[in-house]
């Protein structure tokens, strides 16, 4: 069972880091370049997820998505579906664990950019979006870079908010570190040092990737 685990995670790592890289990029750049009031107090709420317990992160978005929550309760009413103990509730769950870190990246890229290269871009006729898209995305590039990689390790390494609203349902739900969780309580020493050790591999060659976009020079 580790191979179904296995591809279960990084499909809803791939999946969860696309929605965080579009999202986390955007709330970066709101961050980083927009003055309003409640930034700071919108800036908190986007770093929760980083100091609360994933369990807890996990009740609230039960909460949200449940049969009787805000979301989940006229979806289920108007579409008969659930988002509970689906693969769409993993995606959600690993998509807020990492999107601190992706719009914590973004707004450290966007900040540290020098305004005069969107203020030219302005006068040579771009608008907002073509300034964006065309000038501030590719500049902070490496911060963005990094923030995605490190997206993706997070959500491949999510596991309490995906056990709330996801469970642990073998070959549906199941993610790697869900995996080890059976197998230890299980008994499977082997196959939990296994899945241990691939998760191990995934971190350290995050770190890695990230280590070196910040040695490299543009």
């Amino acid at each position: 069972m580790i191979l179904p685990a296995l591809r279960l995670s990084l499909l809803v790592s791939l999946q969860a880091t696309l929605l965080v890289a579009l999202a986390g990029t955007g709330a970066g750049w709101l961050l980083a370049r927009r003055q309003f009031r409640g930034r700071e107090v919108l800036d908190a709420l986007f770093n929760l997820p980083l100091v609360l317990p994933p369990t807890v992160t996990g009740y609230y978005l039960l909460l949200l998505i449940g049969r009787r929550g805000p979301i989940g309760g006229p979806l289920l009413r108007l579409t008969g579906l659930s988002l509970t103990f689906t693969l769409a509730a993993c995606v959600l769950a690993a998509s807020v664990m990492a999107f601190p870190l992706m719009a914590r990246s973004a707004r450290v890229a966007f900040e540290e950019l020098d305004r005069r290269h969107e203020i030219a871009a302005a006068t040579l006729g771009h608008g907002p979006a073509s300034a964006f898209f065309r000038v501030a995305v590719p500049l902070a590039r490496r911060g963005l870079a990094a923030g995605v990689v490190l997206s993706f390790a997070r959500a491949l390494g999510e596991f309490g908010a995906t056990l709330m609203v996801a469970g642990n349902i073998p070959g549906r739900t199941q993610t790697l570190p869900l995996a080890v969780y059976e197998a230890v309580f299980s008994g499977q020493d082997a196959r939990a040092a296994v899945l241990a050790l691939l998760l191990t591999a995934v971190s350290v060659a995050a770190m890695l990737a990230v280590g070196s976009l910040g040695r490299w020079k543009p």
